[in-house]
């Protein structure tokens, strides 16, 4: 189970190292060298929506490679996954600006982003079936913990380089050249986590399933016919996870610079460190799902968040360090309460043969209803002068919602994912 956690964790850090840096650079350069012609407030909203292309892609990802790993095995999805955003991430980096390739340039930077998109739609499926169906039962919260390690990991390795680039080169240097260096690092990323994902085996209940011939024929239907209102309440309970995470690492960045006009290294290091908080504790939240189960942690997380949203924006709004530090890791640490368990919750909520398939849709099916329009709402929401409280007010409402969904969810803590298979998976 450590070589499989690991070899999870690895590979979903570098899937989301890929998809956080862009977002970085969205907020950070993407408006003045893309949308040179746009105003700041419009050059931000245009970055922010091609941000949101990827977000948009992603259930089309989950599709796509939910088939192939309800079909096909968990296995080949981690690697295809990855050698698509890998590739996409990269080329990123080798996109010339508008001033250079005109209209072009945007394109090509939104088709990219809906490759990053779709590759890691189905990256999250895999790799947490590869922890959650090898793990015994009364430890699947905690080994499905790991893989959600993953998205902090990234997010510190994207914006690690970026900080060091911003501190290193002057302005003009890094919007000439400095904010690509990331991106091309993305190719050593992805080839070390290729070489990771191919010595992996597939998991116990893929191949029960091959030998006894119950693969789903067409996971997409079935999950369509028998379990579509599933997926709309996981899709609307992780709405605010997302939500408040990108208002978090986005949103905050760009009005923090922007409209506060704090230094983006300054901005980059209050969010960063609470990130590194929220992904150390991840773990340890995630087996705590295996006591008190995962639904009521997910309950919990989103009351915690309806009731931190106006304290957020207030510390946020000081443009103090400390301060805003305060304000992103509270945000974090109600966040972490419902994407902890998400690992074991999503696969315990779906059947072996369409797991890969239905827990990908929502999971992602929610990035688009939390993710993609939280920085372009709150931008716009925040224009004007005066503390942003209609952020505040968005993400109270969203939580609200979330709440709703996830209670008439039921608890799943301690199921087993097929008979035997934790007991095989403890031997």
């Amino acid at each position: 189970m450590i070589r499989l956690a690991t070899a999870s964790l690895a590979g979903t850090a570098i899937e989301f190292y890929d998809f956080f840096v862009y977002g970085s650079a969205a907020a950070l350069v993407f408006g003045p060298l893309f949308f040179p012609d746009f105003s700041p407030l419009a050059g931000t909203l245009a970055a922010f929506g091609t941000f949101a292309v990827g977000f948009l892609s992603r259930p089309l990802g989950s599709l796509l490679f939910g088939h192939i790993g309800d079909r096909h095995g968990r296995k080949p999805v981690l690697v295809a996954s990855l050698l698509l955003t890998g590739v996409a991430t990269v080329a990123v980096g080798f996109v010339p600006a508008y001033d250079t390739i005109g209209i072009a340039a945007p394109v090509l930077l939104t088709a990219l982003r809906f490759l990053q998109g779709l590759g890691l739609g189905g990256e999250w499926g895999g790799a947490v079936l590869l922890t959650a169906e090898h793990a015994p039962a009364h430890r699947r919260g905690l080994w499905s913990g790991f893989p959600q390690v993953g998205p902090a990991v990234g997010f510190l390795l994207a914006n690690g380089v970026l900080l060091a680039l911003s501190a290193a080169l002057t302005d003009a240097q890094f919007r000439s050249w400095g904010w690509r260096v990331p991106f091309w690092a993305a190719g050593v990323l992805a080839a070390a986590g290729l070489l990771l994902r191919s010595r992996l085996t597939e998991t116990p209940e893929f191949r029960a399933l091959a030998e006894s011939g119950e693969r789903a024929t067409a996971p997409l239907a079935e999950v369509a016919r028998g379990h579509w209102r599933l997926v709309l309440l996981t899709a609307g309970g992780l709405a605010i996870g997302y939500a408040v995470f990108y208002t978090v690492t986005t949103w905050s960045l760009a009005y923090g610079t922007d409209e506060l006009g704090v230094d983006r290294t300054v901005m980059l290091g209050c969010i960063m460190a609470a990130v590194a908080v929220k992904g150390a504790i991840t773990p340890l939240v995630a087996h705590l799902g295996d006591r008190l189960g995962r639904r009521t942690l997910c309950l919990t997380g989103c009351a915690a968040t309806a009731l931190w949203t106006f304290p957020l924006i207030a510390l946020v709004q000081t443009g103090e360090p400390l301060l805003m530090f305060l304000g992103f890791l509270g945000a974090m640490l109600a966040f972490i309460l419902m994407y902890a368990v998400t690992g074991a919750y999503l696969p315990e909520l779906y059947e072996p043969r369409v797991r890969c398939t239905g827990a990908a849709v929502g999971y992602n099916l929610a990035g688009v209803l939390g993710g993609a329009l939280t920085p372009i709402v709150a931008t716009s929401l925040s224009h004007g002068g005066g503390p942003p409280w209609g952020v505040a007010c968005y993400l109270t409402v969203l939580a609200v919602c979330s709440l709703g969904c996830f209670a008439l969810l039921p608890e799943t803590s301690g199921r087993l994912l097929r008979p035997g298979a934790a007991e095989e998976a403890a031997v």
